[in-house]
């Protein structure tokens, strides 16, 4: 009989721990699915591959298709310079210029955080800090954006590997 009786308790039991082992597997992914999308929409899960094209160079020079950049947007790359990935990027700005700066300031370099566009700004990841893309070449030092050297050559932006190579110490070892 008390076997009987341990299976008809059974019955009415384990039903309920399922119920319960669901919902808190059922919490879990609802709290894990939550936490990967906020993580993707605020832009933390875009990976350093997905963020920097890298460009090898033509002899001493690198050439960019500004049928390819020239839409207000913000791009990025990367050029390998020694040991190190250089990364900078290039953006139109509102007033028709072709402007490049190296994904990095004076301040904020050792976080190597770089920066993103918001409108025709771009803002530093690490001190959300605002820069009119505008004065990207313009103005130097702080928290700007650091100049990187370039110029139009027809339907090319053309920036010189020695200038890329000049920035390399903003991007020299580990993130401290």
């Amino acid at each position: 009989m008390s076997q009987d009786r341990e299976q008809k308790k059974n019955q009415f039991v384990t039903p309920k721990k399922q119920r319960n082992n669901l919902l808190i597997i059922a919490i879990a992914a609802v709290i894990a699915v939550s936490a990967v999308a906020g993580w993707l929409v605020l832009g933390q899960g875009e990976s350093e591959s997905d963020r920097y094209t890298r460009l090898a160079s033509n002899h001493d020079e690198i050439r960019i298709d500004i049928n390819q950049v020239n839409d207000g947007q913000a791009h990025y790359f990367s050029h390998q310079v020694g040991g190190e990935k250089v990364s900078f990027f290039v953006v139109k700005s509102v007033d028709g210029v072709m402007r490049a700066a190296f994904d990095a300031c004076d301040v904020c370099y050792r976080e190597k955080k770089g920066y993103r566009q918001d409108g025709m700004f771009m803002v530093c990841n690490n001190c959300d800090q605002r820069f009119r893309t505008d004065l990207v070449n313009e103005v130097k030092g702080g928290c700007n954006p650091a100049p990187l050297n370039r110029r139009v050559d027809g339907n090319e932006i053309v920036i010189k590997t020695a200038d890329i190579a000049k920035g390399g110490w903003y991007f020299e070892g580990p993130k401290s």
